[in-house]
């Protein structure tokens, strides 16, 4: 998982002592660049097998060329560009991208805005709606795709963006609106879809509702059988 700075040592700090061989300053740049990392690599493979080992390219490829990093840009642009290009040597490797698969599993629990309590439907609820939406970013173009992560997922900015995938600005504009737009059409279809399943009133609850409804009905015809008979005027 990714981490934030608590120690107060920038990247740039870590790097440095990782280039004298400190092994611990890596790994810490490793933990805060986890996420990102992972979440631009699958944007390009979507197979977790796949994502993982490319990460561990990634990090031995700048592991093995720390020299190479001079401080000019921020390390994780430095580090995302080394990822792009592993992702990119898999798939040249490979001749086509992978298959879809399934969403990764996330062992981790999402954090909560503080004081929110949610019950477990809620909880339920979320994780649908989160498996849905990674669903429909993961039906985006290539592009489109890693734009919208680096992005929109990612809070990067669009020339950090551009940096990282080596194209200009107004590209990244261009395909997140375009991104964004696939997207509603993607949902709005999804819920078009299944709207007309909502307040369902089928199963055991009809079973159950249509059950009441004959014993009260047979109740009724008793209590009535009992009655005396109608006196004739």
């Amino acid at each position: 998982m990714d981490i934030g700075e608590p120690d107060g040592q920038r990247d740039d700090q870590l790097a440095e002592k990782a280039k004298n061989g400190d092994i611990g300053s890596f790994e810490v740049l490793m933990r805060r660049h986890n996420r990102r990392l992972f979440r631009l690599i699958r944007s390009m493979l979507r197979g977790r097998g796949d994502v993982e080992d490319v990460m561990q390219e990634a990090y031995l490829a700048a592991f093995r060329h720390l020299a190479q990093f001079e401080g000019r840009a921020q390390f994780r642009t430095w580090l995302l560009k080394i990822g792009v290009n592993e992702a990119l040597a898999r798939i040249r490797q490979r001749l086509h991208l992978v298959a879809f698969d399934d969403l990764p599993e996330e062992n981790a629990t999402a954090v909560e805005p503080y004081g929110v309590v949610r019950t477990p439907e809620q909880q339920a609820l979320r994780r649908e709606l989160v498996a849905v939406l990674e669903g429909a970013i993961d039906r985006l173009p290539d592009d489109y795709r890693q734009v919208f992560v680096l992005r929109m997922v990612d809070s990067l900015a669009s020339a950090e963006v551009a940096e990282v995938l080596r194209v200009s600005e107004a590209t990244v504009r261009q395909r997140l609106h375009r991104a964004r737009a696939m997207l509603q059409v993607d949902l709005r279809k999804q819920v078009d879809s299944v709207i007309r399943s909502a307040f369902a009133f089928v199963g055991p609850r009809c079973d159950r509702m249509v059950a009441d409804a004959i014993r009260r009905e047979a109740l009724a015809s008793a209590a009535l059988s009992q009655l005396p008979p109608a006196k004739t005027l």
